[in-house]
């Protein structure tokens, strides 16, 4: 029996892993009835110590609340575990909080709306202890219904949760677009480091110190964003003619430190291929053609 509470319904949470129990603790710590199904039964211990209840089957799990949170290691995973309920989704709010990529999504919300499911997709771009807090991000993607009739209770997984779009496969690129932006810069810094390293100086040492110029580079995003999303890419400064030369001298100094100069060599590479074709007086954001292209 699904049991709720005029401004705090219950909710079911399925997958007790690292993020799974968090976003259990979360809906309890925020007054929520929470029913737990895992398939290790012993992870539930500490929740129902705090208060919510054990569930045995999928099945009673999902009938037990009007919300239905599954947060599980892959997508084929989560649909698995969602057909065990059977025709108990029908007219259930599923929000799939599992990782994957925006095609599996999108085949899970499609095969939970042939259940009769209502199905939002989310992306949490935090680890387990940063759940709740009120600076977390979480994309959402799919029913918006779904996401404007639990907001309440969503918001206690993040306070920076947001609602980006009806397609429950966005939510993912969403998230991948944050990583690879992640990845980017971190690799490129981690160079930086081991670049300074060979010098003998810290890299603690160099942010003091260069701290205005590292934090002025996302400021350059937006209108990095606005030329791409345009397709508009010449400019009158910082074309990619003036970045030749100094990707040219980080290639040629990382060379001689003996520090990898991967990195390096493949902007370097980039840059002057763009510049072979024509686009000398084109900015940095040109070089988004190159990633667009599909190789066969």
């Amino acid at each position: 029996m699904t049991t709720t509470s005029e401004d705090r319904p219950a909710v079911t949470v399925l997958g007790l892993g690292e993020i799974g129990a968090a976003l259990a603790g979360a809906f309890l710590a925020g007054g929520h009835p929470v029913t737990v199904w895992n398939r290790t039964e012993e992870k539930a211990g500490p929740l129902v110590a705090a208060g919510a209840r054990r569930a045995e089957s999928v099945r009673d799990a999902v009938l037990a609340a009007p919300l239905v949170v599954v947060s599980v290691k892959g997508n084929d995973a989560a649909r698995e575990i969602l057909a065990r309920a059977g025709d108990a989704l029908a007219g259930r709010a599923v929000v799939n909080l599992t990782d994957g990529t925006s095609a599996e999504a999108r085949d899970v919300a499609d095969w939970a709306g042939e259940q009769g499911a209502r199905y939002l997709h989310g992306q949490i771009m935090t680890i387990a202890p940063g759940i709740g807090h009120p600076e977390a991000v979480v994309f959402y993607g799919g029913d918006e219904t779904v996401y404007d009739t639990h907001r309440p209770a969503l918001a206690l997984l993040g306070g920076r949760g947001t609602f980006v779009a009806a397609d429950a496969g966005v939510p993912t690129l969403y998230g991948m677009a944050v990583h690879g932006t992640m990845w980017g810069t971190l690799n490129g810094f981690l160079h930086a480091a081991a670049l300074l390293a060979a010098e003998g100086i810290e890299a603690g040492h160099f942010l003091e110190r260069a701290a205005p110029s590292v934090a002025a580079l996302t400021s350059f995003l937006p209108s990095i964003a606005e030329e791409i999303d345009r397709g508009r890419y010449a400019v009158e400064f910082g074309a990619l003619r003036h970045h030749l030369p100094s990707v040219a001298d980080l290639l040629r100094e990382s060379r001689s430190r003996g520090v990898d100069d991967a990195l390096p060599a493949y902007t370097l590479d980039l840059v002057t291929k763009a510049v072979a074709e024509g686009h000398a007086d084109d900015s940095y954001s040109r070089l988004v053609e190159h990633f667009r292209r599909k190789t066969h």
